[in-house]
Protein backbone atom coordinates (compact mmCIF):
# COMPACT_ATOMS: atom_id res chain seq x y z
CA UNK A 1 0.00 0.00 0.00
CA UNK A 2 2.71 2.32 0.64
CA UNK A 3 4.47 1.53 -2.30
CA UNK A 4 1.46 2.43 -4.65
CA UNK A 5 0.92 5.72 -2.89
CA UNK A 6 4.70 6.78 -3.33
CA UNK A 7 4.56 6.30 -6.65
CA UNK A 8 1.01 7.60 -7.42
CA UNK A 9 2.11 11.06 -5.99
CA UNK A 10 5.67 10.94 -8.04
CA UNK A 11 3.85 10.32 -10.78
CA UNK A 12 1.35 12.94 -10.18
CA UNK A 13 3.43 15.54 -9.06
CA UNK A 14 5.72 14.87 -11.68
CA UNK A 15 3.26 15.81 -14.30
CA UNK A 16 1.46 18.71 -12.47
CA UNK A 17 4.47 21.18 -13.86
CA UNK A 18 2.44 20.87 -17.10
CA UNK A 19 -0.86 21.74 -16.03
CA UNK A 20 0.86 24.64 -13.86
CA UNK A 21 1.96 26.12 -17.33
CA UNK A 22 -0.78 26.08 -19.24
CA UNK A 23 -2.37 28.00 -15.91
CA UNK A 24 0.09 31.23 -17.00
CA UNK A 25 -2.23 33.96 -18.61
CA UNK A 26 -4.35 36.83 -17.66
CA UNK A 27 -5.52 34.83 -14.63
CA UNK A 28 -3.55 36.27 -11.90
CA UNK A 29 -1.26 33.65 -9.47
CA UNK A 30 -2.59 34.15 -6.42
CA UNK A 31 -6.06 33.77 -7.83
CA UNK A 32 -5.20 30.94 -9.50
CA UNK A 33 -4.18 29.22 -6.71
CA UNK A 34 -7.23 30.40 -4.67
CA UNK A 35 -9.32 28.51 -7.66
CA UNK A 36 -7.54 25.37 -7.50
CA UNK A 37 -7.63 25.05 -3.20
CA UNK A 38 -11.42 26.25 -3.50
CA UNK A 39 -12.43 23.43 -5.77
CA UNK A 40 -9.95 21.11 -4.13
CA UNK A 41 -11.87 21.76 -0.86
CA UNK A 42 -15.27 21.52 -2.08
CA UNK A 43 -14.54 18.40 -3.82
CA UNK A 44 -13.31 16.53 -0.22
CA UNK A 45 -16.16 18.25 1.81
CA UNK A 46 -18.56 17.07 -0.48
CA UNK A 47 -16.80 13.67 -0.79
CA UNK A 48 -16.65 13.07 2.45
CA UNK A 49 -20.19 14.58 3.91
CA UNK A 50 -21.93 11.93 1.14
CA UNK A 51 -19.58 8.86 2.72
CA UNK A 52 -20.18 9.89 5.95
CA UNK A 53 -16.41 10.37 6.37
CA UNK A 54 -15.69 13.47 7.44
CA UNK A 55 -14.33 13.96 11.17
CA UNK A 56 -15.73 16.63 13.67
CA UNK A 57 -12.52 18.81 14.87
CA UNK A 58 -12.68 20.31 17.98
CA UNK A 59 -10.88 23.71 18.35
CA UNK A 60 -7.21 22.66 18.32
CA UNK A 61 -8.16 20.33 15.28
CA UNK A 62 -9.48 23.27 13.73
CA UNK A 63 -6.51 25.53 14.73
CA UNK A 64 -4.18 23.29 13.64
CA UNK A 65 -5.93 22.63 10.03
CA UNK A 66 -5.24 26.29 10.20
CA UNK A 67 -1.90 26.95 10.56
CA UNK A 68 -1.17 23.92 7.99
CA UNK A 69 -3.48 25.16 5.43
CA UNK A 70 -1.60 28.76 5.53
CA UNK A 71 1.71 26.87 5.18
CA UNK A 72 0.81 23.91 2.68
CA UNK A 73 -2.11 25.20 0.81
CA UNK A 74 -1.15 29.03 0.62
CA UNK A 75 2.60 30.58 1.60
CA UNK A 76 4.72 28.27 0.67
CA UNK A 77 3.17 28.14 -3.55
CA UNK A 78 2.97 32.32 -3.21
CA UNK A 79 6.97 31.43 -2.19
CA UNK A 80 7.46 29.04 -5.18
CA UNK A 81 5.45 30.47 -7.92
CA UNK A 82 7.36 34.39 -6.90
CA UNK A 83 10.86 32.40 -6.74
CA UNK A 84 10.41 31.35 -10.33
CA UNK A 85 10.51 35.01 -11.70
CA UNK A 86 14.05 35.07 -10.72
CA UNK A 87 15.61 31.87 -10.34
CA UNK A 88 15.06 28.62 -13.09
CA UNK A 89 13.26 26.21 -12.08
CA UNK A 90 16.11 23.55 -12.20
CA UNK A 91 17.06 25.41 -8.95
CA UNK A 92 13.55 25.74 -7.32
CA UNK A 93 13.40 21.56 -7.67
CA UNK A 94 16.71 21.26 -5.83
CA UNK A 95 16.29 23.62 -3.04
CA UNK A 96 12.83 21.82 -2.47
CA UNK A 97 14.31 18.48 -2.61
CA UNK A 98 16.25 19.87 0.45
CA UNK A 99 12.76 19.11 2.28
CA UNK A 100 13.81 15.29 3.23
CA UNK A 101 16.73 17.10 5.25
CA UNK A 102 14.34 19.65 7.01
CA UNK A 103 11.77 17.20 7.51
CA UNK A 104 13.85 14.89 9.11
CA UNK A 105 15.44 17.66 11.54
CA UNK A 106 12.20 18.95 12.75
CA UNK A 107 10.69 15.26 13.28
CA UNK A 108 14.12 15.24 15.40
CA UNK A 109 13.18 18.82 17.12
CA UNK A 110 9.45 18.65 17.48
CA UNK A 111 8.87 14.81 17.95
CA UNK A 112 12.30 13.79 19.04
CA UNK A 113 12.45 10.96 16.53
CA UNK A 114 15.82 9.63 15.65
CA UNK A 115 17.73 11.16 12.68
CA UNK A 116 18.23 7.71 10.46
CA UNK A 117 22.04 8.28 8.87
CA UNK A 118 20.73 6.27 5.69
CA UNK A 119 18.17 8.97 5.52
CA UNK A 120 20.60 12.34 5.95
CA UNK A 121 22.93 10.56 3.19
CA UNK A 122 20.09 9.26 0.81
CA UNK A 123 18.36 12.87 0.92
CA UNK A 124 22.10 14.59 0.19
CA UNK A 125 22.98 12.33 -2.77
CA UNK A 126 19.36 12.74 -3.78
CA UNK A 127 20.23 17.11 -3.82
CA UNK A 128 23.72 16.09 -5.27
CA UNK A 129 21.79 14.39 -8.02
CA UNK A 130 19.57 17.06 -8.88
CA UNK A 131 22.42 19.36 -9.35
CA UNK A 132 23.61 17.46 -11.93
CA UNK A 133 20.35 16.74 -13.65
CA UNK A 134 19.80 20.18 -14.03
CA UNK A 135 23.43 21.24 -13.89
CA UNK A 136 22.88 22.86 -17.45
CA UNK A 137 20.41 25.54 -16.12
CA UNK A 138 22.26 25.98 -12.89
CA UNK A 139 25.63 26.77 -14.80
CA UNK A 140 24.09 28.84 -17.35
CA UNK A 141 22.38 31.29 -14.91
CA UNK A 142 23.78 34.47 -13.68
CA UNK A 143 24.10 35.58 -9.79
CA UNK A 144 22.05 38.73 -8.92
CA UNK A 145 20.49 40.48 -6.24
CA UNK A 146 17.36 39.11 -7.53
CA UNK A 147 18.80 35.41 -7.67
CA UNK A 148 19.78 35.54 -4.02
CA UNK A 149 15.95 36.79 -3.27
CA UNK A 150 14.57 34.03 -5.66
CA UNK A 151 17.21 31.54 -3.62
CA UNK A 152 15.40 32.68 -0.53
CA UNK A 153 11.78 32.88 -1.08
CA UNK A 154 12.15 29.13 -2.44
CA UNK A 155 14.02 27.93 0.92
CA UNK A 156 11.28 29.61 2.61
CA UNK A 157 8.65 28.26 0.40
CA UNK A 158 10.57 24.60 1.59
CA UNK A 159 10.44 25.39 5.21
CA UNK A 160 6.45 25.78 5.24
CA UNK A 161 6.01 22.96 3.04
CA UNK A 162 8.02 21.01 6.18
CA UNK A 163 5.80 22.66 8.81
CA UNK A 164 2.75 21.49 7.24
CA UNK A 165 4.19 18.18 6.73
CA UNK A 166 4.60 18.17 10.30
CA UNK A 167 1.25 19.67 11.41
CA UNK A 168 -0.19 16.98 9.24
CA UNK A 169 1.87 14.26 11.48
CA UNK A 170 0.58 15.83 14.27
CA UNK A 171 -3.13 15.48 13.36
CA UNK A 172 -2.71 12.08 12.79
CA UNK A 173 -1.30 11.02 15.52
CA UNK A 174 -4.34 12.75 17.36
CA UNK A 175 -6.46 10.55 15.24
CA UNK A 176 -7.47 12.91 12.19
CA UNK A 177 -7.21 11.44 8.97
CA UNK A 178 -5.82 13.23 5.92
CA UNK A 179 -8.81 13.44 4.24
CA UNK A 180 -10.23 15.73 6.85
CA UNK A 181 -7.45 17.65 7.45
CA UNK A 182 -6.67 18.48 3.80
CA UNK A 183 -10.75 19.64 3.49
CA UNK A 184 -10.15 22.17 6.10
CA UNK A 185 -6.64 23.42 5.15
CA UNK A 186 -7.12 23.73 1.87
CA UNK A 187 -10.07 25.76 2.78
CA UNK A 188 -7.90 28.08 4.74
CA UNK A 189 -5.60 27.99 2.23
CA UNK A 190 -7.75 29.32 -0.20
CA UNK A 191 -9.85 32.18 2.45
CA UNK A 192 -6.08 33.17 3.04
CA UNK A 193 -4.87 33.50 -0.43
CA UNK A 194 -8.59 35.29 -1.20
CA UNK A 195 -7.87 37.86 1.75
CA UNK A 196 -4.36 38.70 0.25
CA UNK A 197 -5.71 39.14 -3.15
CA UNK A 198 -8.91 41.68 -1.39
CA UNK A 199 -5.69 43.20 0.44
CA UNK A 200 -3.13 43.84 -2.74
CA UNK A 201 -5.76 44.87 -5.70
CA UNK A 202 -5.44 41.43 -7.39
CA UNK A 203 -8.34 40.85 -9.73
CA UNK A 204 -10.02 37.56 -9.88
CA UNK A 205 -10.22 36.94 -13.41
CA UNK A 206 -10.98 33.98 -15.01
CA UNK A 207 -10.19 32.26 -18.68
CA UNK A 208 -13.53 30.06 -20.07
CA UNK A 209 -11.44 28.36 -22.39
CA UNK A 210 -10.43 24.52 -22.04
CA UNK A 211 -6.94 25.56 -21.42
CA UNK A 212 -7.52 27.06 -18.34
CA UNK A 213 -10.37 24.91 -16.90
CA UNK A 214 -8.87 21.84 -17.71
CA UNK A 215 -5.36 22.67 -15.78
CA UNK A 216 -7.38 24.09 -13.12
CA UNK A 217 -9.33 20.73 -12.82
CA UNK A 218 -6.29 18.46 -13.22
CA UNK A 219 -4.55 20.89 -10.29
CA UNK A 220 -7.11 20.48 -8.27
CA UNK A 221 -8.12 17.09 -8.36
CA UNK A 222 -5.08 14.88 -9.46
CA UNK A 223 -2.67 17.30 -8.54
CA UNK A 224 -4.41 18.34 -5.22
CA UNK A 225 -7.05 15.75 -4.02
CA UNK A 226 -5.28 12.85 -4.50
CA UNK A 227 -1.79 14.00 -4.69
CA UNK A 228 -1.53 15.56 -0.88
CA UNK A 229 -4.02 12.83 0.44
CA UNK A 230 -1.41 10.58 -1.42
CA UNK A 231 2.02 12.38 0.20
CA UNK A 232 0.45 13.05 3.97
CA UNK A 233 -0.93 9.47 4.12
CA UNK A 234 2.51 8.37 3.83
CA UNK A 235 3.76 10.97 5.93
CA UNK A 236 1.73 9.46 8.68
CA UNK A 237 3.07 6.10 7.71
CA UNK A 238 6.59 6.01 7.03
CA UNK A 239 7.34 9.38 8.77
CA UNK A 240 7.91 12.71 7.34
CA UNK A 241 11.51 12.52 6.46
CA UNK A 242 11.33 9.48 4.04
CA UNK A 243 8.37 10.44 2.35
CA UNK A 244 9.55 13.28 1.52
CA UNK A 245 11.65 11.71 -0.66
CA UNK A 246 9.28 12.56 -3.12
CA UNK A 247 10.47 15.91 -3.86
CA UNK A 248 13.18 14.36 -5.27
CA UNK A 249 11.95 12.05 -7.40
CA UNK A 250 8.85 13.93 -8.94
CA UNK A 251 11.59 16.83 -11.15
CA UNK A 252 12.81 12.95 -12.26
CA UNK A 253 9.35 12.19 -14.07
CA UNK A 254 9.03 16.05 -14.93
CA UNK A 255 12.26 15.95 -16.98
CA UNK A 256 11.23 12.44 -18.56
CA UNK A 257 8.14 13.62 -20.00
CA UNK A 258 10.18 16.67 -21.01
CA UNK A 259 11.77 14.52 -22.98
CA UNK A 260 8.85 13.75 -25.17
CA UNK A 261 7.07 17.23 -24.81
CA UNK A 262 9.71 19.61 -24.74
CA UNK A 263 12.63 17.88 -26.65
CA UNK A 264 14.94 17.37 -23.81
CA UNK A 265 18.00 15.51 -24.04
CA UNK A 266 19.57 13.28 -21.58
CA UNK A 267 23.48 13.60 -20.92
CA UNK A 268 25.84 12.24 -19.07
CA UNK A 269 25.95 14.37 -15.90
CA UNK A 270 22.20 13.64 -16.21
CA UNK A 271 22.11 10.28 -16.43
CA UNK A 272 24.81 10.21 -13.29
CA UNK A 273 22.77 12.48 -11.70
CA UNK A 274 19.83 10.10 -12.30
CA UNK A 275 21.69 7.17 -10.74
CA UNK A 276 22.45 8.86 -7.52
CA UNK A 277 18.75 10.10 -7.03
CA UNK A 278 18.06 6.48 -7.06
CA UNK A 279 20.83 5.55 -5.05
CA UNK A 280 19.59 8.00 -2.54
CA UNK A 281 15.99 6.35 -3.08
CA UNK A 282 16.80 2.88 -1.56
CA UNK A 283 19.15 4.82 1.05
CA UNK A 284 16.51 6.52 2.23
CA UNK A 285 14.24 3.55 2.38
CA UNK A 286 16.62 1.38 3.80
CA UNK A 287 15.88 0.03 7.14
CA UNK A 288 18.21 -0.59 9.50
CA UNK A 289 18.54 -4.21 10.59
CA UNK A 290 18.01 -3.54 14.39
CA UNK A 291 14.79 -2.28 13.73
CA UNK A 292 13.82 -4.52 10.69
CA UNK A 293 14.50 -7.79 13.46
CA UNK A 294 11.63 -6.38 15.33
CA UNK A 295 8.65 -7.47 15.21
CA UNK A 296 5.67 -5.38 13.71
CA UNK A 297 2.70 -4.88 15.22
CA UNK A 298 -0.69 -4.01 13.50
Amino acid sequence: MNLSLYLLTVLIWGTTWIAIKLQMGEVAVAASIAYRFALASLVLFVMLWLSGRLQSLDRRGQGICLVQGVCLFCLNFLCFYTASQWIPSGLIAVIFSTATLWNALNAWLFFRQRIATNVMLGGSLGLVGLGLLFWPELAGHQASRESLLGIGLALLGTLFFSAGNMLSSLQQKAGVRPLTSNAWGMLYGALMLVGLCLLSGTPFAFEFNVRYIGSLLYLAIPGSVIGFTAYLTLVGRMGPERAAYCTVLFPVVALNISVFAEGYQWTLPALLGLGLVMLGNVLVFRQPRAAAAQPRTV
